[in-house]
């Protein structure tokens, strides 16, 4: 069969993250490559007890039928008290979207705001999936610089003039993929200035809760004056991605383009799933998950700290964060995506950092996952990258 595919197909490729996991059925692989939660910190158990109280109770039929796009209202009234946590004020159930993952709500956006040949603007890196979204709707694709506490406010600036974005796209609490946060400052600027250019911000939120050092910051969100900022929160991370759960907050107008491009694509997110999760923040067990949680992912952290400071070369140049699951590094001269198959064959995957790049820059760096894997398999694997990596060096 001569397929005639689409356009916008010739953007396209499969995840690198996707692919890797194809990988994982062997046992002997060490990954550092997905972001996983950790499966302790899935809770089997109340999940269960909750799924039988609705199939045995009065929501047993409507959780096994179809629902109405938006959501449940009882599960957006939860929804509404969840995301005030992270300073997020949805005046009315309106400004509330029910979404299947993050990543719907990503593509939702860019359903109702993209036209082909359309500006989105990105930190660089970003998240990899977020770009094959965006290369999807055949968008014009464009990086703005980013350091540790957050976009260059300059670069941002002279970036909106020259392009004129519909969309700033960003992950400001332990980014993925290099895991800093912005500063209150930066957020505050980053609101000021888009409002200012009628640029919307989409702010991806689904790691802020993964604190397991210093203060929380308050979602940009927070600081939107003009109703330009559409908040995606996502419960993939703190309570289970395979139920697909989460939210966007936007203004009336934007939730509602949202709603009407989600009837066209899955009519809504699945019933029993919005269940579980209205009845565990009701239950009030989502925040001591996340108190079990933490301390497995703090010492996840320090362990592959501890493993690359005493294994991998002082060439190597990374992050710390102080939260979230990722750590974030570079050898200058490597070329990871080239020294990815020679990983595995020492049974060890990471994410290569051009895929995270707007450009396909940053052919020197790469990700690593520190929260699904054990201490033992974290030293294990670092050993052995560092032990790769000093050998590549050596050959310069």
């Amino acid at each position: 069969m001569d397929y005639r595919f689409s356009e916008r197909m010739g953007g396209m490729s499969g995840s690198a993250t996707r692919e890797i996991f194809k990988l994982l059925s062997r046992p002997e692989i060490i990954s550092f490559a997905g972001g996983f939660p950790a499966t302790q910190c899935l809770p089997i158990a109340d999940v269960a007890q909750i799924i039988a109280e609705i199939l045995s109770g009065d929501m047993g039929a409507p959780a096994l039928q179809y629902g109405s796009t938006e959501g449940f209202n009882h599960f957006r009234e939860e929804l509404k008290r969840y995301v005030a946590g992270a300073g997020v004020i949805a005046e009315t159930l309106d400004e509330i979207q029910v979404v299947s993952g993050g990543q719907q709500g990503i593509d939702l956006a860019c359903k109702a705001l993209l036209d082909k040949g359309d500006t989105v603007l990105v930190e660089d890196p970003t998240y990899l999936t977020a770009l094959q979204i965006f290369a999807s709707y055949q968008a014009n694709i464009v990086g703005v610089k980013a350091g540790e506490n957050g976009l260059d406010i300059e670069d941002l600036t002279v970036k909106i003039i020259k392009y004129k974005p519909k969309i700033l796209y960003v992950v400001p609490t332990f980014s993925n993929p290099t895991g800093n946060t912005y500063s209150i400052e930066n957020r505050k600027a980053i609101a000021e200035i888009t409002y200012k250019n009628n640029v919307v911000v989409l702010e991806d939120d689904p790691y802020a809760k993964l604190r397991f050092e210093g203060e929380p910051l308050p979602a940009l969100k927070t600081f939107d004056s003009g109703g330009n900022i559409l908040y995606v929160t996502s419960f993939s991370k703190v309570l289970s991605p395979g139920l697909r759960v989460g939210a966007a907050v936007g203004t009336k107008e934007l939730i509602r383009k949202l709603a009407i491009c989600k009837q066209g694509v899955d009519v809504t997110t699945a019933n029993i799933s919005q269940l579980v999760v209205a009845n565990y923040l009701k239950k009030g067990l989502l925040q001591p998950n996340i108190d079990k949680s933490l301390p497995i992912y703090r010492e996840r952290k320090n362990a592959m700290i501890a493993a690359i400071n005493a294994y991998m070369p002082c060439e190597y140049k990374h992050t710390d964060p102080h939260g979230g699951l990722f750590i974030w590094g570079s050898i200058k001269g490597l070329d990871m995506a080239t020294l990815m198959p020679k990983a595995i064959e020492r049974n060890v995957a990471y994410i290569h950092g051009s895929v995270f790049h707007a450009d396909g820059g940053g052919k020197d760096t790469f990700r690593l996952n520190f929260s699904n894997a054990s201490l033992e398999r974290i030293e294990i694997g670092i050993k052995a990258l560092g032990g790769m990596f000093k050998e590549e060096l050596a050959k310069k």
